[in-house]
C-alpha cells in the first residue's frame, strides 16, 4: 500500500509536480538522517549527507525503475553519500586493534548485559556501535536496527553476499569485544565494591 503511494508521488514529481517530492522527504528523512548519523558520528555531517542524499535522489529520480522498494533505493544513495563524505572528511583512522574473540566471550557479554536496564543498555550499545569502523557499523545497523534483508543490504552496499556475511560476522565479534572492554569494567567496579 505504502509502496504504491510512494510510486504515486514519484510519478507526480516526474510529471513536473516538484512539490510532491516533499512527501518523500518527510516520509524518509528520519531513516536517511539516522543512517548518516550512525556512519559519520557527527550531526552536522549527517545533516549534510541527508541533504545531499535527497538532492541526488531528486535529480536521479527518473533512474528509479521500481525494481526494489523506493526506501531501499534511497538507502543506497544515503549509504554511498555518507561513505563519500567520510572519505572526504577523514581526519583520523577509526580502526580498532581487537583481539580474536571466542564464542564463549560473546555469550558472556550477553550475560553481562542482562543485568543492565533496557534504556541504559540501548545507550551503551549505541556508544559501543560508534566505536566500530563505519562500514561494519552501517551493516550492523542495517541488519539489526533497520531490519533490512541480506538482499536489501547487498543492493544498498553493492557488496557480495559472502562479503556482507563476513563483515557482519567480524562486526559482531568486534562489537562483543568493545562491549566487554567498555561495559564489564564498569559493572565490576559498580557491583564489586558493594
Amino acid at each position: 500500500m505504502i509502496i504504491n503511494k510512494d510510486q504515486q508521488y514519484i510519478t507526480k514529481v516526474l510529471e513536473g509536480d516538484t512539490n510532491a517530492f516533499s512527501y518523500l522527504v518527510d516520509r524518509y528523512k528520519n531513516m536517511v538522517f539516522s543512517l548518516a548519523y550512525k556512519m559519520t558520528k557527527n550531526r552536522e555531517e549527517a545533516e549534510e549527507v541527508s541533504q545531499d542524499t535527497f538532492i541526488k535522489a531528486y535529480t536521479n529520480l527518473s533512474k528509479f525503475k521500481g525494481d526494489s522498494k523506493f526506501s531501499t533505493w534511497l538507502y543506497r544513495i544515503a549509504y554511498h553519500t555518507a561513505l563519500d563524505g567520510i572519505k572526504k572528511n577523514k581526519k583520523s583512522s577509526n580502526t580498532l586493534d581487537i583481539e580474536e574473540c571466542t564464542h564463549h566471550q560473546i555469550h558472556s557479554v550477553n550475560d553481562i548485559l542482562q543485568g543492565i536496564e533496557r534504556k541504559e543498555r540501548a545507550l551503551i550499545m549505541n556508544d559501543c556501535l560508534l566505536k566500530l569502523p563505519e562500514d561494519e557499523r552501517s551493516i550492523i545497523w542495517m541488519f539489526y536496527y533497520d531490519e533490512l534483508s541480506l538482499k536489501e543490504i547487498i543492493e544498498v552496499t553493492s557488496l557480495s553476499e559472502a562479503n556482507i556475511k563476513v563483515k557482519l560476522h567480524r562486526a559482531r565479534k568486534k562489537l562483543a569485544t568493545i562491549v566487554k572492554e567498555n561495559v564489564a569494567p564498569d559493572i565490576i567496579h559498580h557491583y564489586g565494591n558493594k
